[in-house]
């Protein structure tokens, strides 16, 4: 048991210290792939295109760096910027959405991008303390599954 604990520890110190050398890989990642999803996002709501509407209504932002992203978007030249950056869905018009110093009015201009990955960091403190909480109660663990298997091993022996 104190074998299979000590695993388990390694494998969440490991990914902790991975995932703090390449956080700015996994932003240059997360980043080219909103892009990637703001080029091919489409009507037909794969599930690429729900993540970017959930992202901008949730967050209040629009596109990669600002709502401009959308003019290089062939998804722009059909229908304009999507119904998910307006500010109020009321106030919303597609004829607004085409045309973007209209729109800049009646959408959110802020990118998610910022957005994004400021909120993960201000929520890496509250991530960081769950983890060390789990961490102390697994090496506590160890420490217990340790002594009793020595007590074990210490009173096999004994005559009763």
């Amino acid at each position: 048991y104190a074998m299979l604990l000590s695993l388990i520890f390694l494998i969440v110190l490991v990914a902790a210290v991975v995932g703090f050398v390449f956080r700015h890989e996994i932003k240059t990642n997360f980043e080219s792939n909103l892009n990637l999803a703001l080029r091919d996002y489409n009507v037909t709501a794969d599930r690429h295109s729900e993540a970017v509407d959930t992202i901008q209504r949730t967050l209040h932002c629009c596109g990669v760096q600002n709502y401009s992203d959308w003019e290089r978007t062939e998804y722009f030249t059909q229908r304009g910027i999507p119904r998910s950056c307006c500010k109020s869905q009321d106030d919303c018009s597609t004829e607004d959405l085409k045309d973007l110093s209209k729109a800049k009015l009646k959408v959110f201009v802020d990118g998610c991008f910022f957005l994004v990955t400021s909120t993960m960091e201000s929520k890496m403190s509250v991530v960081a303390g769950i983890s060390f909480g789990i961490a102390c109660f697994q090496l506590v663990g160890i420490i217990l599954a340790c002594c009793l298997s020595q007590y074990i091993t210490n009173n096999q022996y004994e005559m009763v």
